[in-house]
């Protein structure tokens, strides 16, 4: 089975962008962990990053048309993009929303998700590893 892993914007600067937060795991590095993972959980991954809500939105109109679940890490659009969450409820397939770090442990303005409502669940903080979170649970949600 196909799985979409979708990430938004600035996660292709990851391991030089706030490694504090964030970690030094780069991009390239986060996607070959998730392709391993996903073929763990006896999925095909195709990942994909986007900065453009427009894309983003397009991927999701996509998920739907092929009937794909999706992992998702809206980034910074988890916090105010409508347009996300309403191509996101769409969806006839399980979606999980997914963050590297713990958004209701940071600035307040990151403690909202427009996503989460239209989400089957959400996992945050574990770094890297809530992706191979996500891929578990999508497992036993798709089953």
């Amino acid at each position: 089975m196909k799985i979409l892993v979708i990430n938004g914007p600035n996660l292709s600067r990851l391991g030089q962008r706030e490694p504090a937060i964030y970690g030094t795991l780069t991009y390239p590095e986060l996607t070959a962990k998730i392709t391993e993972w996903a073929k763990d959980s006896g999925f095909d991954s195709e990942i994909l990053q986007s900065d453009s809500e427009t894309e983003i939105i397009q991927l999701l109109h996509r998920a739907a048309d092929e009937k794909l679940p999706v992992i998702i890490n809206p980034a910074a659009f988890t916090h105010y993009s409508y347009a996300i969450r309403d191509a996101a409820a769409a969806l006839e397939t399980p979606l999980i929303e997914v963050h590297l770090s713990n958004p209701l442990s940071r600035e307040e303005f990151r403690h909202t998700s427009v996503i989460s409502g239209v989400a089957k669940g959400t996992i945050a903080g574990f770094g890297a590893d809530s992706y191979r979170l996500a891929l578990d649970a999508m497992a036993k949600l798709v089953r």
